[in-house]
C-alpha cells in the first residue's frame, strides 16, 4: 500500500485489489483510519476521527483531487 499524499499528519493511499471499486483513498492518521470516495469527494467509512479532523481530510482531498486522481488511473487504469 504505496503513500501517494503525506500532508498535514494524514497519510493517503491505495490497496492493489481497489481497482475493482469506484476512484478512493484510504486515510490513516494517528487517532483514526478511513475511506473516502473521489467521485462525489464524501466519506465512505471513519474510525477514529473528529469531526474536524473529517473536514480537514476531506479538504485535503480537494484541493489535491487533480493529483489523487491522476494517481488512480494510473494505479488503475480504465478497461476497454
Amino acid at each position: 500500500m504505496p503513500t501517494i499524499l503525506y500532508e498535514q499528519g494524514f497519510r493517503f493511499s491505495f490497496f492493489a485489489a481497489d481497482g475493482t471499486e469506484p476512484p478512493h483513498v484510504h486515510v490513516s492518521g494517528s487517532s483514526g483510519i478511513g475511506k473516502w470516495w473521489l467521485e462525489p469527494v464524501s466519506v465512505a467509512r471513519s474510525r477514529g476521527f473528529t469531526r474536524s479532523e473529517v473536514g480537514k481530510i476531506e479538504r485535503i482531498i480537494r484541493d489535491n483531487h487533480g493529483y489523487l486522481s491522476a494517481r488512480w488511473r494510473e494505479a488503475f487504469p480504465p478497461r476497454p
